[in-house]
């Protein structure tokens, strides 16, 4: 009789998982997972037993269905070997009584028989997998690891969902690591107050996220959140921006405009990029965390409003205070309650879950089935740093939606960078011939570019994150003719 197993065609659509690394880790990981057995045939049992029990599984028997329901009564398993052809009840009739007392256990039936119609019948009571006796001992170990793993990875889902809701229902903010689970925690705790908060992290963390998630489940809720990137918007408009103009205050003011603290009344102003903010306007925005008061360009009657201030940087404030880059007073003032965002790298357990949730939202945005992961395409993104962080992830995963083809997102669809291609691999490729100063030129050259992309172009943020001086990162500019382009006002974080 053949060997054959006849397998469930359908992958979970939230269960992404890394390819096997051999035996002894999937018998590590079968430590503890508990199985049970229902089989009327004696030599069946032991056999089973014997097979899992090596592989590190604890083993339960039943010899019939209703002993077999006792057992899950009084028991956890994480899966059911059931028998078809049980005396009385047939393994097919149980399904339906199973899944009422257990609806998330999955169960692999075992018959002698692997007719069509015993799988479709097998399936739609809501069977797992279906095999055929004689079994190969391997695939049944696969199919046992993949219908756990399926079921776990299903449940995770679930119960992140309902953390996330119990969290205060962060929408768009995908996490399930600890780092993230304390966020949400100190945000759930932080968001009724009106103190001032200071979110700091790198850039592409998600900073904006969380200053959305703190206005959302605040009292100001149904006021407005108003985000300005401090560092996009030039220093002689800034005060423009945030404190309003009367008529005639210089040239172009010809009719009196109110600023985004008046726009902001009774809600909250996300000031973005604050490290970058020039000296004096730091002490324009000081006055207004003590005062609630300010004036407008050319005004001379004081505007007092009710704003919480959110304030986002991806400068170290301490050492900018230190190198007189940043008003002590200030930092205090913004550092009443501050918030550390993870890098993407000290939280790679999310990048499944982020990596899912892109792929759908993309897939949904351009009228598309979304693809599934690859393993290796996953293996890949694991391994990589993401210095880029969330946002560098969610470019990938939209690139990844547009560019596939077919039922799964395949490592050649990820970018250069994540595949493992390094820029000095690609020019030797592009040029054979070029020498060891034209390899490290070029490759200085796309560091740089690549780091003022990320940066919106922001050389002073460049220089920060390179720890060289502006004047220096300048030099290297025009040294190496890198075209810098115009900064964009408003940048998602």
């Amino acid at each position: 009789m053949s060997n054959a197993v006849i397998h469930d065609s359908v992958e979970a659509a939230d269960a992404v998982a890394l390819p096997a690394r051999g035996n002894s880790a999937a018998n590590t990981a079968s430590k503890g997972q508990r199985v049970l057995i229902v089989d009327d045939e004696a030599g069946i049992r032991d056999s089973l037993e014997t097979l899992l029990t090596l592989e590190g599984f604890q083993v339960d028997l039943a010899e019939e269905g209703n002993a077999g329901l006792d057992q899950l009564a009084r028991n956890a398993y994480d899966l059911m070997l059931l028998d078809l052809a049980l005396p009385g009840e047939s393994g097919i009739d149980l399904l339906p009584r199973i899944r009422a007392l257990v609806p998330e256990l999955p169960v692999i039936l075992i018959t002698a028989y692997g007719t069509v119609g015993n799988v479709v019948d097998a399936m739609r009571a809501g069977a797992a997998n279906f095999i055929q006796k004689p079994w190969d001992n391997e695939k049944l170990l696969a199919d046992i690891r993949t219908a756990i793993g399926k079921t776990r990875a299903e449940q995770e889902v679930l119960r992140l969902k309902r953390t996330l809701k119990q969290r205060s229902s962060f929408e768009n903010i995908v996490g399930k690591s600890e780092p993230m689970l304390r966020l949400f925690d100190l945000v759930a705790q932080v968001a009724p107050s009106r103190s001032t908060v200071l979110i700091q992290g790198e850039s592409g963390t998600g900073k904006e996220l969380i200053a959305k998630a703190i206005h959302a489940h605040s009292p100001r809720r149904d006021k407005a959140f108003i985000p300005v990137n401090t560092g996009a918007v030039p220093g002689d408009l800034l005060e423009s921006t945030l404190f309003g103009h009367e008529r005639g205050a210089f040239t172009s003011a010809v009719a009196a405009k109110k600023g985004l603290f008046e726009v902001a009344d009774g809600g909250t102003l996300f000031l973005d990029e604050i490290g970058t903010m020039r000296m004096d306007m730091q002490a324009k925005i000081l006055r207004v965390l003590q005062d609630r008061r300010f004036m407008r360009v050319g005004g001379t009657q004081e505007i007092q409003v009710d704003v919480r201030i959110v304030a986002a940087t991806n400068v170290n404030l301490e050492l900018a205070v230190k190198e007189g880059r940043f008003r002590e007073d200030l930092f205090y003032r913004l550092n009443v309650i501050s918030l550390d965002l993870p890098p993407l790298r000290a939280r790679k357990e999310d990048i499944p879950l982020l990596a899912t949730h892109y792929l759908r939202f993309y897939a949904a945005e351009n009228g598309f089935t979304p693809p599934q992961l690859a393993p290796e395409a996953l293996r890949m993104m694991m391994d990589y740093e993401w210095p880029g962080n969330v946002r560098e992830l969610e470019n990938a995963m939209e690139r990844g939606v547009v560019l596939c083809n077919g039922p799964q997102l395949t490592p050649e669809l990820l970018p250069a960078q994540v595949r493992g291609n390094s820029y000095s691999t690609a020019l030797l490729e592009q040029r054979p011939d070029a020498s060891l100063f034209d390899v490290m030129e070029e490759i200085e050259r796309r560091i740089i570019a690549d780091r003022l992309e990320r940066c919106n172009w922001n050389q002073t943020e460049a220089a920060e994150f390179f720890r060289i001086p502006l004047s220096t990162l300048n030099q290297k500019i025009k040294r190496l003719s890198i075209e810098v382009k115009k900064r964009e006002v408003g940048t998602r974080k």
